[in-house]
């Protein structure tokens, strides 16, 4: 593990369970659906990361400081939430300090949740989510259970360091990625990668709540938006937008 990232466990980190990895990124998919599995299943806090890495500062919950990441565990799975955009240059070295960890505790899956940008969003009628992940086994499992699979195209980010290391360490990982606004919050989005994680897990919410307070959620969240789209813009975030040209 990085000497510059230490995961400082609070309380016993339950072994064998699903590590479900949430943060910002396009239309805060990810942030949005891992406060909701927070609020809705009760997690508590088991441990937070502690890093020169990231950003100066806390978060102040009920007047008291927390890290502005914190890994939350209950109900079979270990939950890694972050309340600010990873610094792009400082991905590698925290993905990797959490990934390591995490198979430290010989977790069955690694899942990440996020978005996918789509172009005139506002316009669509209904919204898809889409798999990828580190084996065609693990891609299968989830193509079974009723997930459409992203066949081709770019991933960026954290996400997309989570499926490669995992494809190298041989540990099943998913990618799991709900249609969305580029810079825009998108609570409709985040409870339709909730409804994925429930086709492939035991982790089943009631998103309803969710999307009753999606204005609300929006309002909260145009801060965070605006930092995450400056850090998106550094590690070339839009080229998801493109098609790839694979070469034989």
């Amino acid at each position: 593990m990085s000497e510059d990232v230490r995961i400082v466990e609070k309380e016993k980190i339950p072994s064998g369970a699903t590590l479900i990895f949430g943060f910002p990124d396009v239309g805060l998919v990810g942030l949005i659906a891992a406060s909701h599995l927070v609020d809705e299943l009760g997690l508590t806090e088991v441990a937070y990361v502690d890093s020169t890495l990231l950003p100066p500062l806390i978060v102040l919950h009920e007047g008291l400081p927390h890290s502005v990441m914190r890994i939350f565990a209950g109900h079979d799975i270990v939950l890694t939430v972050s309340e600010v955009p990873i610094p792009a240059d400082m991905i590698y070295p925290i993905m990797d300090a959490l990934i390591e960890w995490g198979r430290s505790k010989n977790v069955k899956m690694m899942i990440s949740l996020g978005g996918i940008p789509i172009q005139d969003r506002q316009d669509a009628a209904e919204l898809k989510a889409f798999a990828a992940a580190s084996s065609s086994e693990t891609l299968k499992a989830a193509k079974d259970s009723g997930i459409e699979v992203l066949m081709e195209g770019y991933m960026v980010g954290p996400q997309a360091v989570v499926l490669q290391r995992a494809s190298k360490y041989g540990s099943p990982a998913l990618a799991l990625l709900a249609q969305c606004f580029y810079n825009y919050p998108d609570p409709e989005a985040a409870a339709e990668v909730l409804k994925s994680l429930a086709k492939v897990t035991a982790v089943k919410v009631d998103v309803a709540k969710l999307l009753e307070k999606g204005e609300e959620i929006r309002l909260r969240a145009r801060d965070v938006m605006k930092r995450t789209q400056q850090e998106m813009s550094k590690m070339k975030k839009g080229q998801e937008y493109d098609i790839p040209m694979y070469v034989s």
